[in-house]
């Protein structure tokens, strides 16, 4: 815990600090203010400058970063440490405020505000939201500084005297000890995924910058997580510092669903594929330990035909904005990335994070899957994992409050079917241009003259579709499932049931629930016509402790599975299959 001064452990002010986010007491003005604020970015007190800047972006509402640390630093000055998940808005809540108050010092021509970050990309990403947000500002300057690029350019840029430097520790620390930037006079610095730098090992680089920077100033601490070494910096060079959570300390966000594949460790890389081909329309990332994995895994997934590439610490800055800039184009579906290498990355539409192994420290999850999930939409964040890692998945539920679902590894028959309904949707949704293709529609009638209808759809998409038809072909189950062990007395199910003859015409579906959760035949009649299927397509239903099998006329079997294997049913996982 962070111990600030005139306030102890246990003490009634110390639980109301606790208990709201802050460690001053306030005057009910100031809440009703806070709630009027977090309408809309207008009523925050900004300058018009500022608002048609961010109005142009899309900013609409605060995000709940924004609502709760905008109105504080625009009325008051005190230090900060604000707790928010990866990809919440932290960016503008910081620099909304900055920007407006060198606007309060007339744009005054000295630097004024520091943003420390721990990588490149964060940094080049800060520069360039702050330079979107103060787009009319007249002769506003910002400049940043890193490793990995010349240092004399910056230097240059530098004597520009920009309002403000956005820097990573090392490359920031050897300008210092050039003398080529003057911090004499800033008013704010602001420490953004400050847990991230203690881990990159930039400890004695931010003691130094903090030893060298005026004290009179306001520090603002951003950070997902909460380790003692950022308390230890918050306690050390922080003043009377507001803790401000948005969500609970080091949880998830709510938008990311979290699951877990068990497999042997030799069937590691096949379960990743097998989980990208189930889904066709995967856009994410795929986060390995070091760098040789993360090359070797990228090399593999390219070599198989998928749009991959890696993102490590040997490549060079031309190199990784090359990746990148592939990555954001979507020109690349995969990015296979290490931890540190994945810093910075801002793009909000990802929808899956992989970790093809868990990264040694178990807070680093709240890092990976809060790269999914952002901007309101959902995301899903999967682990890979062999038996023996099952209480790191334990423990880091704890760790971020949420539950991870065991799901289990599609089978070949189904990977198929997945990708077939995605080829034919992506050939529903192409754009028939009449007019080009209307030349050439002579030439094709006569290739195809002895072709039926029939054929042609076969054959185009078997064109694409015979790779996965020739990989899956006898695929093997890669599922790990351990029963949990059945209480004494308690009985379990025969673990290969079979019901008896259904009615002729009727296939048996068997789906993963029973009386154990309370399902009754009303319900799984309920869950098929819901589906479409009606009354005279259900036929029988067996309905056991664990597990049910609904008779489903043979027509509508198939469909039945598709729809509801690997699905939530009443907050739990649901697996359907064909029982033959």
């Amino acid at each position: 815990m962070i111990t600030f001064a005139g306030v102890k452990q246990g003490c009634p002010v110390r639980k109301h600090w606790a208990a709201t986010g802050t460690n001053q007491e306030r005057h009910p003005a100031q809440h009703h203010k806070r709630s009027i604020m977090a309408n809309s970015f207008q009523e925050l007190g900004l300058n018009s400058y500022l608002i048609k800047a961010i109005s142009e972006l899309g900013f609409e509402k605060p995000t709940p970063v924004q609502e709760r640390i905008i109105p504080d630093l625009l009325s008051q000055d005190n230090d900060i440490v604000c707790l928010a998940q990866t990809g919440t808005g932290k960016t503008a809540a910081f620099g909304l405020p900055s920007l407006e108050r060198i606007v309060e010092h007339n744009l005054g021509r000295y630097t004024q505000v520091l943003v420390l970050s721990p990588t490149r990309e964060l940094c080049k990403q800060i520069t360039q939201d702050l330079r979107n947000y103060s787009k009319y500002l007249p002769d506003f300057c910002i400049v940043d500084v890193y490793g990995g690029a010349g240092i004399e350019p910056q230097i240059k840029a530098l004597k520009k005297i920009p309002h403000i430097v956005v820097a990573t520790p090392g490359r920031l620390l050897d300008l210092i000890g050039r003398k080529a930037v003057d911090l004499s006079r800033i008013h704010t610095l602001i420490l953004d995924e400050a847990d991230e730098m203690l881990n990159m090992g930039f400890k004695e680089d931010l003691d130094a910058i903090l030893e060298s920077v005026p004290q009179e100033k306001r520090v603002l601490l951003f950070s997902a997580t909460l380790p003692l070494e950022v308390e230890k910096i918050a306690k050390t060079y922080m003043q009377d510092a507001q803790m401000v959570t948005v969500g609970e300390r080091n949880s998830g966000s709510d938008n990311v669903k979290h699951y877990f594949y068990m497999v042997h460790e030799k069937d590691r890389y096949a379960a990743l594929k097998r989980i990208v081909d189930y889904y066709p329309e995967i856009y994410g990332i795929i986060f390995c330990r070091t760098r040789r994995e993360t090359g070797d895994i990228a090399s593999a997934l390219i070599k198989d035909g998928y749009d991959a590439d890696a993102l490590h610490g040997d490549l060079s800055q031309m190199q990784r904005d090359q990746v990148m800039k592939r990555f954001k184009n979507r020109h690349l579906k995969l990015l296979v990335a290490t931890d540190v290498a994945a810093r910075g990355i801002d793009v909000n539409n990802l929808s899956h994070v992989i970790n093809y192994n868990l990264p040694d420290e178990v807070e680093q999850y709240t890092h990976r899957s809060g790269r999914t999930g952002r901007a309101d939409k959902t995301g899903k964040s999967i682990v890979i994992i062999n038996t023996k890692e099952q209480s790191k998945i334990r423990r880091i539920e704890k760790i971020i409050n949420k539950t991870f679902a065991q799901a289990k590894l599609p089978t070949g028959e189904e990977v198929c079917s997945k990708q077939l309904l995605s080829m034919i949707d992506q050939i529903n949704a192409v754009e028939v241009r009449e007019d080009e293709i209307a030349p050439y529609l002579s030439l094709i009638e006569e290739k195809w003259h002895n072709l039926s209808r029939k054929d042609i759809i076969k054959k185009f998409l078997s064109m694409e579709f015979n790779r996965f038809l020739d990989y899956y072909r006898n695929a093997q189950d890669l599922n790990i499932v351990q029963e949990k062990k059945k209480k004494k007395g308690e009985e379990a199910d025969a673990p290969a049931y079979t019901p008896k003859r259904g009615e002729k015409g009727f296939k048996w579906v068997k789906l993963s629930i029973g009386t154990k959760q309370s399902i009754t035949t009303r319900h799984i009649i309920r869950m098929m016509t819901s589906l479409g299927v009606g009354k005279r397509g259900i036929g029988k239903i067996e309905i056991r402790r664990s597990e049910c099998f609904v008779n489903i006329s043979a027509n509508a079997a198939k469909y039945v599975v598709e729809q509801t294997n690997n699905t939530e049913y009443r907050g739990r996982r649901l697996w359907s299959e064909i029982v033959d």
